[in-house]
This record gives C-alpha cells, structure tokens and sequence, in this order.
C-alpha cells in the first residue's frame, strides 16, 4: 500500500471520506497538492491562506497530498491515482510534478510554485496569458546566476571552481546550469555541473570536487536538494567548500548562505489564485507571477568553522544573520 499523509488544516491535510462527500453533495470542492519533496511549512502556509479565504477543510471543500519525495516513478504513480480521483484543481510543487499531472490530464485546472521557466518549458503560452488550464508563481529569473557567484566571491574572494548540484533529469537543470555558466566569466570562476541521483552520488560528486583547493558550490533548488539537504550542509562542512543554496531554511540548518525567494509567500498567494479559480475564474486568463523580493541568510557561524570573513557590506546587506 502507498503510504499517505494524511494531516489536518492548520497543520496538513485530510483525506476525502465518502461520508463528507454523501453530507454535503454539490457543495464540497476537492483540491489535490503533488508535493515534489515533503515540504509541510510551504503547504502549512498554502493552507492557512485557503482558510483565511473561507475554504474551510472538510466543510466545502476535501484536501489530498501525495509526496513524491525527489522519486520521479513515486511521483508519477501518484500523479495517476490524484487524477483519477478528478479534483476541481491541483497544486503543484515544481515543473516535472506539472509534467507529471499533465500527462494525465489536460482539462483539470493546475496552479504551480517553484518553476523557474514555465514557458521554456512548455507549461503555459506566455506570462501574461498562460492559456490552457494551467498557471502559477516562478521563483527564478536569469540574474540568479550570477548574484549566487556573486556572493559566493564576496566571502571567498580566492574561489575559482564551482561545482552546480543539479539533480539528475530533472527539466530546470540545464537552465539552472547555464544562466550560472554565463555569468562565470564575470567573476572569474570555473563552473562545472554535478549531475546526482541519490545520496551516495551526492557524496561521491562533492567529495571529488574538493580534492583541488579554491572551489565552492551552488546548489540549485530542485527536491532532490530538499530531501538530502542535510546531507549537503555535512558535506560542504567536511570538504570545508564554501556554499551558497536558494532557500532560508539551509542557513537555518548550519549552511553558510542563501538567496532566494520566501517560498511561504508564494504558496499563500498561490492559495489565492485557487479561490479564484475555484470561483470561477480560468487559469489561463490569470498571469504568471515572478517574484519581488529575494532574501539573503547567512550563517555567521558556520562561516567562522569554513574560516571565512564575511564582509560589512554583506552584513549589512542580509535579511538575516544567524550567529
């Protein structure tokens, strides 16, 4: 039997009991999330906001998730059994869990977060009319790459390697990639990309990285980063490479850096594109949003181990410090 997750509004998500559905015929709406990695703050937050918007969990409208958990053949079987449930709409958390759903439909209304080109990679039309049954929130643009250079050189002025932990067949890699391999020669650095899998080829990849001196690492958002992020920040720490990640909670966890977007921000205003659609609106006439604002966390302390300064101008410039 898959194993589910079954959670309560403010804290998760209930499953869809055939007694709500008798109780409350015509009247209950059905939302199913595909979650890339078990991210429950980010849908903690999605849900919130939907009961803020008076969708009240059990009441009018039943709340599914399926967590692929960065296994893409996990992720699909669950995609399958989601949709055959027919939902009034999905959430999901990144390009291929859209991929995966729209293999299986293409009527059902989807509302995405964490996808860096969605017209790149086919999902909707244009930003400004997706079209189709589908629509969402990116949390990249092209300047990315070399703010993340940028800042790795700010604490370690002597890097001139770079390693990219880009999770394997994942859509976004190459493009991840490649905005971060054109911005390199601005800042002098060579940048290679570490294709990995699982742990062990997480390990196996940092592990020979750091057998040349001045090197660091982007890692780039993907779930794979989400699900072995710990393992990551251990690695990084042993190998004593300089790190930067895209999301707040790698600092929080004893990484050195990150900047990136408030994810919980997205997945509350993503909540309110599903009121809309719910209430009738069409996916397709709603605009892809880009972000606003980005965040950057460092870890003072874990700079101190790597024995890096981190400068003024950069402490100044933090959203947070963590010492």
């Amino acid at each position: 039997m898959r194993r589910r997750e079954f959670i309560t509004l403010l804290g998760g998500v209930a499953a869809w009991p055939m007694a709500a559905r008798a109780q409350q015929p015509g009247t209950m709406r059905r939302i199913a999330i595909l979650d890339s990695a078990k991210s429950t703050g980010d849908i903690a937050a999605f849900l919130q906001r939907l009961d803020a918007l008076g969708w009240r969990n059990g009441r009018n409208v039943q709340i599914e998730i399926r967590y692929g958990e960065s296994d893409i053949n996990r992720a699909r079987n669950f995609a399958a059994e989601l949709a055959a449930m027919k939902p009034d709409i999905f959430l999901a958390t990144n390009t291929q869990m859209v991929q995966l759903i729209q293999a299986e439909t293409h009527s059902i209304a989807i509302v995405f977060v964490n996808v860096p080109d969605p017209v790149g990679s086919g999902l909707v039309a244009s930003f400004a009319r997706p079209g189709g049954n589908v629509t969402g929130f990116t949390n990249f643009d092209p300047a990315m790459g070399g703010k993340w250079l940028e800042l790795l050189k700010d604490v370690a002025p002597n890097l001139k390697r770079v390693a990219v932990i880009l999770q394997a067949g994942n859509p976004t890699a190459a493009g991840f990639f490649k905005m971060i391999e054109a911005a390199a020669p601005m800042f002098a650095v060579q940048v290679k990309p570490a294709s990995v899998s699982d742990g062990p080829s997480i390990d196996a990849a940092v592990e020979a990285f750091a057998q040349e001196p001045e090197g660091g690492l982007v890692v780039a958002a993907s779930a794979l980063a989400a699900v072995f992020g710990d393992r990551i920040i251990a690695l990084a720490a042993r190998t004593r490479l300089p790190a930067i990640y895209p999301y707040s909670e790698f600092p929080a966890a004893g990484a050195l850096m990150s900047y990136g977007i408030d994810r919980k921000i997205y997945y509350q205003e993503a909540a309110a594109y599903v009121d809309r659609i719910l209430k009738g609106e069409k996916p397709g006439d709603l605009p892809v949003q880009t972000p606003t604002k980005y965040e950057l966390v460092v870890n003072l302390k874990t700079a101190k181990a790597l024995g890096l300064n981190v400068p003024l101008g950069l402490s100044a410039a933090a959203d947070e410090l963590i010492e």
